[in-house]
């Protein structure tokens, strides 16, 4: 038996992991790697519990809803999004853009269980509670959703609405 890899073989199996490790270098961290700092996105950045200048309590319930699903919070102001689980099922709250909260859904629908840990981003399993600390440095309308199984399709989405930080006076 040729216990060989033919180099057809080789080349597909590594055009796949290169796929793969390509579709998810943004939401898998590299093993081995120093602690980075914090990333800009376009809704902000990973917040520090110690800058947090209010706490939003959000229910997340298997009707496909977040209680509430609107938030309000001003430019400048960390926040802190204390997430309860009220059902049965997993559910998660990804924060972003419409472009980013679409791209990624297609991707969960093409890797179900792909799993990732970015800061924008909390799983809570059922009668759990998780939380997120973002810093929401950009003024703007900012989307949120539950990208597990088909609950985003379902209607499991919100929006955050970022108000322009005063300006200071002269």
């Amino acid at each position: 038996m040729n216990t060989r890899f033919s180099p057809l073989v080789a080349g597909i199996a590594l055009a796949a992991v290169t796929t793969f490790a390509t579709a998810h270098e943004s939401h898998v961290p590299k093993a081995g790697t120093a602690t980075l700092a914090p990333e800009q996105k376009a809704w902000g950045i990973a917040g520090k519990a110690s800058a947090v200048k209010r706490t939003i309590d959000i229910a997340m319930a298997d009707d496909m809803t977040f209680t509430p699903s609107v938030l309000e919070v001003r430019e400048g102001d960390t926040i802190r999004l204390r997430l309860k689980n009220r059902g049965k099922d997993l559910h998660e709250l990804v924060l972003g853009t419409a472009a980013v909260i679409e791209d990624h859904a297609a991707m969960m629908k093409k890797h179900p269980g792909m799993e990732h840990d970015e800061p924008w981003m909390a799983h809570v399993q059922p009668g759990k509670t998780g939380e997120l600390i973002w810093t929401f440095n950009r003024a703007g309308d900012f989307d949120f959703a539950c990208l597990v199984k088909d609950h985003y399709e379902l209607g499991m989405a919100g929006r955050v609405r970022v108000r322009a930080a005063a300006a200071p006076a002269r």
